[in-house]
């Protein structure tokens, strides 16, 4: 049994990331990522799910090997859907990344935080074809049970018998970056000691595809697929849909230093506000997002002049680059173009709810292994996205305190705050 010492004040509790689970388009499990990425190929292409033929927008960043049974029983796996075994699976190579047997971990200790913006949402639209083709009767009895947001936090407590602060917020594409920093809040005030903290979405089916497509908020370039994604570039013309999920293992230092573990980065800021402004076009000044990154600093005790990467929401739509620039162009002022600013999701498309746990988790291995990914597919840079991109190829260099972005509909703000260990 792992003995934990109530440690200092809250406001002195320090927060290691000692573990990274992770199912993506480009590769799953903490190396599956790190390879896709220093590869450099998008796993953006024509939908095979459905046929997409219907709809403006045909593109997706859809996930292919993936077996269930690799990470829980099978009869667990039967009982959950899609959204559900990611959340598990993300979970369980999480705790085994951070060396953590949860049997021998106090169970009211460990917070389970997640975020997701359309949670089962596919699942209960499979489920509705099932009802119109066979009625009441051939619908699957854990419908229920598995469509709602927080059966992906409260599935992963149940598997693992953690009794500590559990939730699932839905708060859009800012969602996974919310539960991370709220894990990081529970450990940091000693209301635990461990927060299990990510995001996971599963939305790629007919009905939820095309409700983005209806309104236009999607790529069109189905011609191209690998290059549809292409955040800051002067002919993006939307996001790319993806899927995947993503789940960091928090703990508090000194726990983690005492059992020796391996420490990625200290998470060591949160900072989130709202636009107040419209359900999907952000604040076009960007001042909400500049504060969001503005109280993350302020939160992990850091000033501007010390950030050395952005990792950014870098959404590869028409109005949430040029408005991130400005937030980020605000806060690090004159020295704006000298600090590397990358957004990944031309590899792996914008899995929502999920996006902003993904992209804590490569900020993190970015601090420990000294490479900066690229933003890929950026070719005619946007004079309105004037900063250092990363473009073409990654770039090896030592970070010391990065900052990744999240931006959602409904005007969410959400910046996280990393640090190299020290």
């Amino acid at each position: 049994m792992i003995i934990v010492e109530r440690g200092p004040a809250a406001s002195q509790r320090r927060v290691a990331i000692t573990g990274i689970g992770c199912i993506t388009p480009i590769g799953s499990g903490r190396e599956g990522l790190w390879t896709g990425l220093r590869e450099g190929r998008s796993a953006v292409r024509r939908i095979t799910r459905f046929d997409p033929q219907p709809f403006r927008s045909q593109l997706a960043a859809e996930i292919d090997r993936f077996d269930a049974a690799d990470f829980m029983e099978t009869k667990r796996a039967r009982r959950l859907d899609r959204f559900g075994q990611f959340s598990l699976a993300a979970a369980r190579m999480a705790l085994d990344d951070a060396a953590l047997d949860p049997a021998q971990i106090p169970a009211d200790r460990v917070a389970v935080q997640m975020g997701s913006a359309l949670g089962g949402i596919a699942y209960a639209e499979a489920q509705h074809d099932v009802y119109l083709a066979e009625g009441p009767a051939g619908v699957d009895p854990m419908l229920a049970l598995t469509v709602f947001t927080g059966a992906a936090s409260c599935n992963i407590a149940i598997e693992f018998g953690f009794t500590g602060p559990n939730s699932t917020n839905g708060m859009s594409c800012a969602s996974g970056a919310i539960a991370v920093g709220q894990g990081f809040r529970l450990v940091r005030a000693g209301e635990a000691d461990i927060a299990l903290a990510g995001g996971v979405e599963c939305p790629i089916s007919p009905l939820s595809f095309g409700a983005f497509a209806l309104i236009r908020a999607m790529s069109k370039r189905n011609d191209d697929p690998a290059t549809a994604s292409r955040p800051f570039d002067r002919d993006r013309d939307g996001f790319v849909m993806g899927e995947g999920a993503a789940v960091l293992v928090l703990e508090e230092w000194g726990h983690a230093v005492r059992r020796g573990a391996r420490i990625y980065a200290e998470l060591c800021g949160f900072g989130t506000t709202n636009d107040g402004y419209h359900m999907t076009a952000p604040r076009p000044d960007g001042t909400q997002s500049a504060r969001a990154i503005e109280l993350a600093l302020a939160d992990a005790r850091s000033l501007s002049d010390e950030v050395e990467y952005v990792n950014a929401h870098a959404s590869s739509t028409r109005l949430n680059d040029p408005t991130e620039t400005k937030a980020i162009k605000t806060v690090l002022g004159a020295r704006v173009r000298r600090v590397p600013v990358s957004g990944t999701k031309g590899y792996y498309g914008h899995p929502l709810g999920a996006s902003g746990a993904v992209e804590a988790a490569i900020s993190a291995l970015a601090i420990e292994r000294g490479w900066l990914p690229p933003t890929l597919n950026l070719r005619q840079p946007d004079p309105e996205c004037d900063l250092d991109h990363v473009a073409g190829s990654g770039r090896e260099t030592s970070v010391g305190l990065a900052i990744s972005n999240s931006f959602g509909f409904g005007g969410i703000n959400a910046t996280l705050v990393f640090k190299a260990p020290a």
